[in-house]
């Protein structure tokens, strides 16, 4: 017999709304788990030589792009395969830019708007020769593809980042909607003096013409960390219910103490002639705080690793991965402090007002919990991706899935996605150990990423960085891991009235169910299959079903 547990609510005596309730593994919430490609991307010494590689990444249809410190790669989203590598130099080349020849790129974003059918990456450069990079202007660079295929041909455009004072942009993030794309960055004069934080909207519409320009950018300039906060991070919306958000936090790391700001405005008229920004609103939340580091003289994250040491940077407070939306609501993660571990803060917050709807804290007493990343889809499922170690656990990566139901999201425990190989120390870390010198922490991350699949929002993709080698004399290798977690909650049917028939609906990722009708709920046998024309509109499929006079009722099985 098909499996199905239903409940039943009625609407009118001939239209039912009807959900299929499924016995699944429990993780914490009612949604089956289950983790699906899981591979290793790249790796440092073979595939890029930074330190750190930064590890960025989106899903596509049918591909899977890590753009991080160094290369570009893309791969076969159903096994894995490797489909094309490059260099950054030799992606912004084939792109139409050189990079002049002191100057590497650093710190890379991508992302795959479904909307359009587009990619779209954006990187800094960095005069590596410098003694003192900060104190030089440099540029951001940004691509657009030319079609859905990343690998095919892309536009690139470069520009001065601070075309008022010439400060140096670091650490860029990227957002975009209907309207415009979104690109920020974190500026310092030299000496890394830091200056605040800037912005750049470019209108989409520019992007995405026959003959791609940046010509009608607007840049907001460097603006007070008081008043934007610090690592803006515009939001990434696909369907279009949110426009223009950018969320921040109040306080990095400035000091040890606890802070309880998390910033939001917005850009108003992105996609218009005179872009501007709304007023701040500073939304009270749970303290958060980032721990003196004696080490360094300043607050600092280091994550324990099981050779004792505590020098590898988990960085500060900052929103490091991309705030996403979904359903007119904004999903944003970052680190705090509790019980001298390092763990994950997450929000929801209402694009429409910007209101604070719900926050909570991930948090392991056995584990720091760092480099988190978040993304959720319109079927109520969140899902969390970072690193983890500590005394007895080596560098891993985890997913974290929850469901947010009535209004409340509840996270079940991690998800063992790559096992670390050892404890991590880079080779400048080593160096300065056989010298004598002073501590100099290893750099980790400095971020990882969360995406969902444009062809199936129950699958998400994300990409972390793990030790895969270590050596006690040349330092540790680290390498990346791209994994698939697909999180199914129980599909739900849907009925409208539509004429001389009712319209009845379900996910897409339901497809292999079967529907059933019965006009007597009493007897259990009297559930019957029937299968109307059924047709697909993007992810759901729906069926016309004709009225009767008496009262049928629907549901969804598993054949």
């Amino acid at each position: 017999m098909p499996k199905s547990f239903s409940t039943i609510s009625r609407l009118s005596p001939w239209l039912l709304s009807l959900f299929l309730i499924l016995a699944g593994k429990d993780s914490g919430a009612a949604v089956a788990v289950s983790v699906g490609v899981n591979f290793t991307g790249s790796t440092f010494g073979v595939d890029s030589e930074f330190i750190p590689p930064d590890a960025n990444g989106a899903i596509g249809p049918g591909r899977f792009v890590e753009f991080i410190n160094g290369t570009v790669a893309v791969y076969n989203k159903t096994n894995g395969a490797s489909v094309q590598r490059k260099s950054n130099l030799e992606f912004w080349a084939d792109a139409g830019l050189i990079i002049a020849q002191d100057n590497v790129t650093s710190d890379p974003r991508v992302i795959f708007d479904p909307a359009v059918q587009r990619w779209f990456a954006v990187q800094v450069t960095v005069n590596s020769s410098a003694p003192d990079p900060t104190a030089l202007a440099n540029k951001f660079l940004v691509a657009v593809s030319t079609t859905s295929s990343p690998t095919g041909p892309w536009k690139g455009f470069s520009f001065q980042a601070d075309p008022d004072n010439g400060f140096f942009a670091d650490f860029p993030t990227l957002g975009l909607d209907g309207d415009a794309v979104y690109i920020s960055g974190d500026f310092y004069s030299a000496g890394e003096t830091p200056e605040g934080p800037g912005l750049v909207s470019i209108p989409k519409a520019d992007l995405l013409a026959a003959t791609p320009t940046v010509a009608n950018m607007h840049w907001f300039g460097v603006m007070d960390y008081a008043v934007r906060g610090a690592v803006l991070q515009p939001a990434i919306c696909f369907d279009g219910s949110a426009t223009g958000s950018v969320l921040s936090i109040g306080d990095i790391g400035s000091d040890s103490s606890p802070h309880t700001n998390v910033v939001w405005f917005a850009v108003q008229n992105a996609g218009g002639a005179s872009p501007a920004l709304s007023s701040s609103s500073f939304l009270n939340v749970l303290p958060y705080q980032v721990p003196d580091n004696a080490d360094l003289d300043a607050p600092q994250f280091t994550a324990l690793q099981p050779d004792g040491s505590t020098t590898l940077m988990a960085n500060d407070a900052r929103l490091s991965a991309k705030v996403y939306a979904v359903g007119g609501v904004l999903y944003a993660v970052h680190n705090t402090l509790v019980n001298g571990r390092i763990a994950i803060r997450w929000y929801r917050i209402r694009a429409a007002d910007h209101v604070l709807i719900e926050q909570g804290t991930i948090a392991d007493p056995n584990l720091d919990l760092f480099f988190p990343s978040i993304a959720a889809n319109q079927y109520g499922v969140v899902v969390i991706g970072c690193n983890g170690s500590g005394a007895a656990t080596f560098v891993n990566s985890y997913a974290y899935v929850g469901e947010t139901k009535n209004g409340t999201t509840t996270f079940g425990g991690g998800i063992l996605l790559q096992a670390g190989a050892g404890s991590y120390h880079d080779i400048y870390e080593i160096i300065a150990q056989l010298l004598e010198e002073p501590v100099v922490p290893s750099r980790w991350g400095d971020y990882s990423a969360m995406s969902v699949d444009p062809a199936d929002p129950t699958r998400f993709w994300t990409i972390q960085t793990y030790p895969s080698a270590v050596d006690p004399d040349t330092g540790g290798t680290w390498s990346t891991q791209i994994s698939e977690i697909i999180a199914t909650t129980p599909p739900q049917l849907s009925i409208a009235p539509a004429g001389t028939n009712v319209l009845v609906s379900w996910p897409l990722y339901a497809s292999s169910y079967q529907l059933q009708t019965t006009t007597n709920l009493i007897n259990a046998g009297s559930w019957s299959l029937t299968t109307p024309t059924a047709s697909t509109n993007g992810l759901v499929i729906s069926a016309l079903v004709p009225k009767t006079a008496t009262s049928q009722f629907f549901r969804l099985t598993t054949p």
